[in-house]
């Protein structure tokens, strides 16, 4: 593991990369806080250590900063300091902070506290759970390609939109984006339960199949109740749940399976909707060739008001570039693959 140190002084600094490296770490230096989120914005580190007193943005600061940034993964937070209150040590871990070293440090102390933060860590492997939950259902349409990849990454652009601007009825915290994030590739893993002659057939469906088709929403919503009811207290298990029901619900009430309107469908739903058809209108699939951005941006905002919550589509319009993006990276990674 790569540790990310943050220290302000050059010989604390050298004495704690020197502790770390001797018990077999590998390390990264910051000299404040600015320094240290510009590395964390790279994804490689996951473990921080930082001293509390710091010119240029702080220790608290910078923990801070870790809990209100979307970062890729978890990061787990050292704090180096010399502060022993109560009073400070609330104020710490109000902060974010997991854990503290007390200054000056002890070289053995200081590595049993971060294998304790390693295997806090190695704990947190609901991410992978998930996704590989969700591809194992993606497996069985060949057709899809990095959907869910492109899906995660529109939702997310949607979802800082509106935390952003900040709307009564469609607050938005960070815990909601990385929520999503997590969550939104389950939104169809019910077709694990629909027949290879419905979910794969090269063409239009029949009323009858298309009715088949149609359960999936409420056998991944089942699915996701029965993990919910094991385990009450996960709300992104509750999250996946309603995103796996109600992303084909239609603003206007007239979707399935519930033929829930507006505010009632949940906010994750209405995000996912937006994401999913996006995505659908732009790839290409075994009965549609892929629509150019511009004709499926029209779609969408013909069907603002009935299909798609209005706030969403202007979420939409406001993240287009970077839905852009999000495509073009994805066909330049299959291209190059």
């Amino acid at each position: 593991m790569n540790v990310l140190t943050v220290d302000d002084d050059d010989i604390a600094l050298e004495m704690l990369n020197m502790a770390l490296e001797q018990s077999g770490y590998e390390t990264t230096s910051a000299r404040n806080g600015h320094e240290a989120m510009a590395i964390l914005r790279r994804g490689e580190h996951r473990l921080v250590i930082t001293d509390w007193e710091m010119p240029s943005m702080d220790g608290l600061a910078l923990c801070n900063a870790i809990r209100q940034e979307d970062l890729p993964t978890y990061v787990y937070t050292i704090m180096l300091t010399s502060h022993h209150g109560v009073d400070q040590v609330v104020e710490g871990m109000n902060a974010g902070a997991d854990d503290f070293i007390a200054k000056p440090f002890s070289p053995q102390e200081l590595t049993v506290r971060v294998r304790a933060g390693e295997r806090i860590l190695s704990m947190e492997t609901r991410e992978v759970a998930i996704f590989a939950m969700a591809k194992l259902a993606e497996s069985r349409d060949p057709e899809t390609g990095s959907h869910l990849e492109r899906v995660q990454e529109y939702c997310r652009a949607l979802a800082k939109h509106l935390g952003a601007v900040n709307k009564p009825g469609y607050e938005v915290d960070v815990q909601f984006i990385r929520t999503i994030y997590l969550t939104s590739p389950l939104h169809d893993i019910g077709k694990i339960g629909i027949p290879d002659s419905v979910l794969l057939k090269p063409g239009r469906l029949s009323d009858r199949e298309f009715e088949i088709m149609k359960t999936h929403t409420r056998i991944g919503a089942e699915t996701l109740d029965a993990a919910v009811r094991q385990f009450p207290d996960a709300k992104f298990l509750m999250m996946a749940r309603d995103v796996s029901l109600a992303h084909h619900e239609r603003f206007d009430g007239t979707g399935y399976p519930r033929g829930l309107a507006g505010a009632n469908i949940p906010l994750s739903g209405r995000i996912v909707a937006v994401a999913d058809v996006y995505d659908a209108l732009t790839t290409k699939r075994v009965y549609k060739h892929a629509f150019a951005h511009d004709l499926a941006k029209a779609i969408i905002l013909e069907e603002a008001g009935s299909h798609f919550d209005p706030e969403i589509v202007s979420a939409f319009l406001a993240m287009e570039n970077e839905f852009i993006r999000i495509r073009e990276h994805y066909a330049e990674t299959a291209q190059a693959a």
